[in-house]
């Protein structure tokens, strides 16, 4: 496949071209595209697997080149809608034969369709209208079967093609594992919406679907039918007799709340999961990705903003020091001035103008170039904006949403300081100190013993260490064979001078035989020194 779409080279280079026949050739057309756009082609033939990989790719562009990330954002899902007798299959495995009992009616035909499921209306026993997300057969097969894929390239990536290690294929792969193995699991996508319906309990903006666990399964969720229309099929709010600023401003508030104050938010916010309610609320559906954030990163966040409001770019480049795993190579003032290159000619302008969810990405990638590695939760948020800001540019072209944004960081940050949280936080403080000190006699009386014991001793080690001692040992050893030298040929002056006063003397070519044997030594030691000098390492 991929050879047939123009990157025969690459195939060859994994040591795969025994494989290749002569039905790879690519047409002449494909030679002309780049290479991430005929990547794109291999990624979008070979099934949703491939399709969804490459779509990742496209939210790292702290990994991936920016030639890559502009491709990869351009593919998109080519569903075939199954029949119904293929659907009522799933449902006869999950629950029996007599499945329509559970129902007054069920429609059919479907009313959406994904790479992983099908969604169908029905009505229960009790009157409930409620949607179903069936999952299609022998998806969760073929997506390990594309994995194991996956997995092969990307280990042949690594092996045969260096200059790819940077990128982490192996670990990238990972990272989609564990995203899939989640989204295929209906019973998990079903308490992930439990818990946002119990996080918005108060707010009486947002409805959240309620889920009916008693029939929902791995492959099948069932929950409440919002009677609201999603975004995508609205064209004008105001005939509707909604403000369109008001509908943006009550998303993004119960964003910002899912991000700051639950640490739990939707990741996946575009125009086909946003409903508009009659009432003028927001209704949220498909919570198959969720992003998760802890307080640092959460705190994290609040700080990047902040330095946002003020073009403090340093503090922005320090925020992404301190989350990332730790680095000794970062040049936080050349870090800070490329930040300020990417972001501030777009500040103050309005959604008309720019997507901040984007500058945010390209902020990443610069983080990457300095070789930090921003972490995935940090990136679904960033992904998040940039579909948050889409709903918004949909909504009203018009709208700050930096500045509106920014506006309510003042009030998210209170949310840090709550006498709750701060209760909570001092409470994990003394519990963590209460078993330090604790612990600590314990671990005292345990170092005092062992080193009261005749066998202790204390083991250091000193980077460059051995290489001293080395250079050290090669000195010692050229001193003692220059001594040996200097003696020789000092002995050996000594004899010669004295010759003329000793009696039958030994005399070898009109020289004292012990002077000449010592010359002789003196110089061969001369050599071997000479020889360890220049061979030492």
């Amino acid at each position: 496949m991929f050879a047939k779409h123009g990157l025969r080279n690459l195939v060859e280079r994994l040591n795969l071209d025994s494989f290749l026949t002569s039905n790879s050739k690519p047409a002449e057309e494909k030679e002309l595209l780049t290479i991430p756009q005929r990547l794109r082609l291999s990624f979008e033939e070979l099934g949703p697997t491939f399709v969804k990989f490459g779509q990742l790719l496209a939210t790292r562009p702290d990994l991936v080149p920016d030639e890559y990330i502009q491709e990869m954002s351009l593919l998109h899902d080519q569903v075939q809608v199954l029949d119904f007798a293929t659907v009522e299959s799933v449902l006869v495995d999950e629950f029996g034969s007599h499945w329509r009992n559970k129902f007054q009616s069920f429609d059919e035909s479907p009313i959406g369709a994904a790479s992983i499921a099908q969604v169908h209306k029905a009505v229960m026993i009790n009157g409930d209208h409620v949607v179903l997300k069936i999952q299609r057969p022998g998806i969760v097969q073929k997506i390990n079967d594309d994995l194991n894929v996956l997995y092969f390239i990307a280990e042949l990536l690594e092996k045969y093609i260096p200059e790819t290690r940077a990128f982490n294929p192996v670990g990238m792969v990972d990272e989609y594992f564990r995203t899939l193995e989640l989204e295929t699991n209906f019973v998990v996508e079903g308490n992930n919406i439990r818990r946002m319906k119990e996080n918005f309990k108060d707010d009486t903006s947002m409805v959240i679907p309620k889920v009916y666990f008693e029939l929902t399964t791995e492959r099948v969720l069932v929950m409440e039918e919002l009677k609201g229309k999603p975004l995508s099929k609205i064209d004008n709010l105001q005939a509707m007799g909604i403000n369109p600023d008001d509908i943006v401003k009550k998303g993004l508030k119960a964003y910002l709340k899912m991000v700051f104050v639950d640490g739990f938010f939707h990741g996946d916010l575009h125009a086909g999961n946003f409903f508009v309610m009659p009432d003028h609320k927001i209704g949220l559906i498909d919570f198959g990705v969720v992003g998760r954030l802890n307080s640092k990163t959460q705190a994290a966040i609040v700080n990047m903003l902040l330095a946002l409001s003020k073009e403090d770019y340093t503090r922005l480049a320090y925020e992404y020091v301190d989350l990332a795993p730790f680095s000794e190579s970062v040049n936080v003032d050349l870090f800070a001035k490329d930040l300020q290159a990417v972001i501030a000619p777009y500040y103050g302008l309005t959604l008309k103008n720019v997507n901040s969810g984007k500058i945010l990405m390209a902020s990443a990638g610069v983080a990457a170039s300095q070789g930090l590695i921003v972490p995935t939760e940090m990136m679904l948020f960033f992904k998040s904006i940039i579909s948050i800001e889409g709903l918004g540019a949909k909504i009203s072209k018009d709208f700050d949403f930096l500045a509106f944004t920014l506006s309510q960081v003042g009030e998210v940050a209170q949310s840090f300081f709550q006498p709750v949280k701060m209760a909570n936080e001092a409470s994990l403080l003394f519990r963590e100190s209460k078993n330090f000190l604790s612990a600590l006699p314990r671990q005292l009386n345990l170092l005092f013993r062992r080193m009261n014991s005749p066998d202790y001793h204390t083991k250091i080690q000193i980077d460059g260490l051995p290489n001293l001692q080395k250079t050290i040992s090669n000195s010692f050893h050229l001193l003692f064979l220059g001594l040996i030298i200097g003696a020789l040929i000092l002995a050996s002056s000594l004899i010669y001078a004295l010759s003329g006063s000793i009696p039958n003397l030994w005399i070898v070519y009109g020289i004292p035989g012990f002077s000449l044997i010592g010359y002789v030594l003196a110089g061969f030691t001369g050599l071997i020194a000479f020889y360890n000098y220049i061979m030492k390492d």
